[in-house]
């Protein structure tokens, strides 16, 4: 991993804009009203099983959670919020110089993601290594012990550093948390650099990467056939309704998607709907099981 995350900084760094780049970015994404990114309320089912007591997370905007390490973090919950009802998580990780705040605007996933009935977080970005690793690793656990989430559906995603971030939560050492699927968008690892980690147990992987990456080109394609060789899906694809293609005769519950679009790098990619309903769907698979 160390290896990994060494390769990955040099490639940043050799291409990567400057300061003044992030900042317009910044104000840019910044931009979006509150309103805009209001939690949603969602639609509970009247047998919800209800799991959880007395925990102290309320519904709404939390805006100063912070990790073991310092790394401060975002929680959305569902407007309407029912404590006792176990939640699906997303766990948001930022692009290079993000706060949470502006990875939220940058995404926009939290309306749609709370009323899919999602916890959504998103964390701030600090210069990736092992030890940030580890910190990033400790929010699911935090989360869960304010506000009630399901153990089995926490999912990670995140653009360039943030979806190498959430592709790393699969394949790092496991010290508590695993995630129940990754959705890594712009990531900058590739299956040269996967190849270098044994596998983890299957798991639900979809893909977000643009045709016109120029930092990062190919990866995201080279990463789902990496991918799907771990979930011992077979080569071949098929088409799906989204414009996405997803490998053959993968593991009922981990299937692999990728998702090709068009746009520069830094472009989030305009997949929320797709993203949400791949998580949703194995969610809902893994809750009935």
């Amino acid at each position: 991993m160390r290896n990994t995350m060494k390769r990955y900084r040099e490639r940043r760094g050799a291409r990567v804009c400057g300061p003044l780049f992030t900042a317009v970015l910044v104000v840019a994404t910044l931009a979006c009203s509150e309103e805009s990114i209001a939690p949603a309320a969602t639609h509970y089912r009247d047998d919800e099983p209800r799991v959880c007591v007395a925990l102290p997370g309320a519904a709404g905007r939390h805006d100063d959670e912070h990790t073991p390490g310092g790394i401060r973090y975002r929680v959305r919950t569902p407007a309407n919020y029912d404590a006792a009802v176990a939640h699906p998580l997303l766990l948001v990780y930022p692009g290079a110089g993000h706060s949470g705040a502006a990875s939220e605007r940058h995404t926009g996933l939290t309306p749609a993601a709370t009323a899919a009935g999602f916890i959504v977080a998103y964390a701030d970005h600090r210069r990736l290594s092992l030890p940030v690793l580890d910190d990033l690793a400790t929010i699911p656990a935090a989360i869960a012990a304010r506000w009630c989430v399901d153990p089995g559906r926490m999912y990670v995603t995140g653009h360039s550093d943030g979806g190498t971030a959430a592709a790393a939560m699969a394949f790092r050492a496991d010290d508590g948390f695993t995630p129940s699927g990754i959705a890594p968008s712009a990531a900058g690892i590739n299956a040269d650099d996967l190849a270098a980690y044994d596998c983890p147990q299957p798991l639900p992987v979809i893909i977000l990467h643009s045709a016109d990456d120029k930092l990062f080109p190919g990866f995201g394609r080279s990463a789902a056939q990496w991918w799907a060789g771990c979930n011992r899906c077979a080569t071949t694809t098929h088409a799906t309704h989204d414009d996405c293609v997803e490998f053959d005769r993968c593991p009922e519950h981990a299937p692999v998607r990728y998702c090709e679009g068009d746009g520069s790098h830094r472009r989030w990619p305009a997949r929320n709907a797709t993203l949400l309903q791949f998580l949703r769907d194995v969610a809902v698979a893994e809750a009935d099981d």
